[in-house]
């Protein structure tokens, strides 16, 4: 699909018409946007270096905590019942309040998808600028966000808001599943394939929309499009291991997989997906900051010989709201690479 270089329109505005809105253009009240904002992952880890281990001590049930790194928390609270919680939130990814809205609900439920839980319930993260921005654009990113837990029906109950330099949208939300299906990212085994449930590109397009106002109807469609589904199948055929990728781009977070299951991942290049539109984003500089960080991180455990630098640039893209990233075969998902027995390199990108 082409981009749009129209603003689009607005068919549900509340108390903002469509000429103030305009006027408006979230991205420019930020320094990046989106999941390319996340804290780059060596610093992360070194940060929560130490912490894993006492709060595995202070909690016998804890099933999945920061040992891994994992999309989101897990703890059973019966036989048959482990609860997950995760919270998730962003500067503006769109210029489009609603859309925002909608996108960072979607990318926050989609942790809860990852582990292969139910989301049910989530409540609001909202940072401000009051003096800035007028607040009928943060009642139209509430709304967006409102619509997308209809849609998951997961209840948006409550959150909490600050006045803050720069707008931040997002959600802490908490799900439920049975212990036993748990995806996990640690649960990969050497011969399984890797299946990837949304195309990438979405990084390298939502720079060139911060940059130049062309609004991408196929990214924003991705982005918006639940995690729901995808995760359902993968848990009905019994899947353990999987994880989203969002900031971390493709190989960040299939490095995580990788290294907590002690195995090593061959990724088949041809077969990633690509939005339309994102390899002439590459080509013409709309790299994100977030991206290159994600590549310098991984490129000490990936042969990248037989790839390009364009090329590993856009399998590093800095997702937000992606796809999942499943060990095992999906209806629908392509796969990408699959997982082999540990070797010198734990990526190897063919």
């Amino acid at each position: 699909m082409r981009a749009r270089s129209a603003w689009p329109s607005l068919k549900a505005m509340t108390s903002l018409d469509l000429a103030q809105e305009r006027t408006y253009r979230l991205t420019q009240y930020a320094h990046g946007g989106g999941c390319a904002c996340k804290i780059p992952p060596g610093e992360l880890e070194s940060v929560v270096a130490g912490l894993a281990g006492s709060q595995q001590a202070a909690a016998e049930d804890l099933l999945v905590g920061l040992d891994d790194g994992d999309d989101a928390a897990a703890v059973r609270i019966s036989a048959d019942t482990a609860v997950v919680s995760t919270a998730d939130f962003f500067t503006p990814v769109v210029d489009h309040a609603y859309d925002w809205g909608r996108i960072a609900a979607a990318n926050a439920l989609s942790d809860v998808y990852a582990m292969g839980a139910r989301p049910v319930v989530a409540v609001n993260l909202l940072s401000w600028p009051r003096e800035v921005l007028p607040f009928e654009l943060a009642k139209e990113v509430l709304r967006g966000g409102a619509d997308i837990g209809r849609q998951a029906g997961c209840p948006v109950a409550g959150g909490h808001s600050v006045d803050d330099p720069e707008p931040k949208y997002g959600m802490a939300v908490t799900g439920t599943c049975a212990p036993e299906s748990l995806l996990r990212n640690d649960a990969g085994r050497a011969g399984l394939p890797l299946s990837l449930t949304k195309p990438l590109g979405i990084g390298v397009l939502n720079s060139r929309h911060k940059a130049t106002g062309e609004v991408f109807d196929e990214a924003v469609a991705t982005m918006t499009t639940l995690n729901a589904g995808a995760a359902a199948d993968a848990v009905a055929a019994g899947i353990t291991c999987a994880t989203d990728v969002t900031g971390f781009g493709l190989l960040g977070h299939l490095f995580k997989m990788v290294r907590a299951s002690g195995v090593s991942a061959i990724v088949d290049s041809a077969a990633v997906p690509y939005l339309d539109g994102a390899r002439e984003a590459l080509r013409d500089g709309y790299v994100s900051g977030g991206t290159r960080r994600n590549l310098d991180w991984i490129r000490p455990h990936t042969d990248l010989s037989a790839v390009s630098e364009q090329e590993s640039l856009l399998l590093a893209d800095a997702q937000t709201s992606g796809g999942l990233l499943v060990a095992g075969e999906v209806p629908g998902a392509p796969v990408v690479g699959e997982l082999v027995p540990q070797a010198e390199h734990l990526i190897t990108v063919r």
